[in-house]
């Protein structure tokens, strides 16, 4: 009774509008994120770790914020981020599947590459102005308490991703096409066996993985930001393939891991707007420092949850 009366003081009133705060910035700020993870759980269980997811997302931020300038469609971005996402993607299933690149310095160098083209193509959109996304309310959902304005007061992109994660998760563990994934990433040489071509999978796979994560990274431009600057993923794309570990390469977790990456990411600034002093450089590494508490305290449980061939050459 003492508890539900201290929320209509001023102080009570003040925590609880600083929790809201937190938990819609969870949703809105972890959606890129989700995307992105989404695409690297589809990657991985065709046993290819895409290091340079960050580099799909960073294209597709590029990639979308130019599209919706030039258009000012920002599905049209949309498309343009998933295509950038994608092709840089493709670059690294060529290197990885064909070449038999390491996969992870692999992942790296295609990042370095994202950041280079983004870095000389993107500088003519630094002071753009671009008409994206704007939130749209939920009728009668978005008046929930609490629930409303933390699930069904966003951008179009999230309520979309509320629809792709029991899609991924139908496509991986319900559909053929995602047992040949799971099949490459496990048994590759079962694939052989019945005269299908694993590299062909995983290299769909991948491109697959990438063309969410350019639409992780165009929700984030045209949506959030509503900007560009340069290498403005900030390591969402690094904090998405952690988090597929930490979900154990399931999509109900990823979605679940990617909002508690959000949350941490929007804390900073809503302390700072509620006015709680902070130091500014440890809200800074908040959501870097819960990735790696994260992946420690996991690290033995998820390990027997890889698929087996993760990271194996075919």
């Amino acid at each position: 009774m003492i508890g539900t009366l201290a929320l209509f003081t001023p102080a009570g009133q003040h925590q609880h509008a600083l929790i809201v705060a937190i938990l819609i910035g969870a949703v809105a700020g972890g959606t890129s994120i989700l995307y992105a993870a989404l695409g690297e759980t589809i990657s991985e269980r065709a046993g290819v770790v895409n290091v340079g997811m960050e580099g799909s997302m960073l294209a597709g931020c590029l990639a979308a914020f130019a599209a919706t300038v030039k258009t000012g469609n920002p599905w049209w971005g949309v498309l343009a981020g998933a295509v950038a996402g994608g092709a840089l993607a493709a670059v690294h299933a060529w290197m990885v599947v064909y070449r038999k690149a390491n996969q992870l310095a692999t992942g790296l160098v295609v990042l370095f590459l994202a950041i280079g083209i983004t870095d000389l193509y993107g500088t003519s959109y630094v002071s753009s102005a671009v008409h994206g996304f704007k939130s749209i309310k939920i009728p009668l959902l978005g008046d929930i308490p609490v629930v409303g304005p933390v699930l069904f007061d966003h951008d179009p992109l999230v309520y979309v991703s509320y629809v792709a994660v029991p899609v991924v998760w139908w496509f991986l563990f319900r559909s053929r096409w995602g047992l040949l994934i799971r099949t490459a990433g496990e048994k590759p040489e079962s694939l052989v066996a019945y005269g299908l071509s694993p590299a062909k999978i995983r290299t769909a796979a991948v491109i697959a993985g990438g063309a969410l994560g350019g639409i992780g990274g165009a929700q984030l431009s045209t949506a959030v930001a509503l900007s560009w600057a340069q290498n403005m993923t900030v390591g969402r794309g690094f904090i998405a393939v952690a988090l597929v570990i930490f979900a154990a390469w399931e999509p109900y977790k990823v979605m679940a891991g990617a909002y508690l990456f959000g949350a941490a990411i929007t804390l900073g600034s809503q302390l700072q707007v509620h006015g709680v002093k902070v130091n500014q450089f440890l809200l800074d590494a908040l959501p870097y420092l819960v990735t790696i508490l994260v992946l420690v305290a996991l690290a033995r449980k998820r390990k027997n949850a890889a698929p087996e061939a993760l990271g194996q050459a075919l």
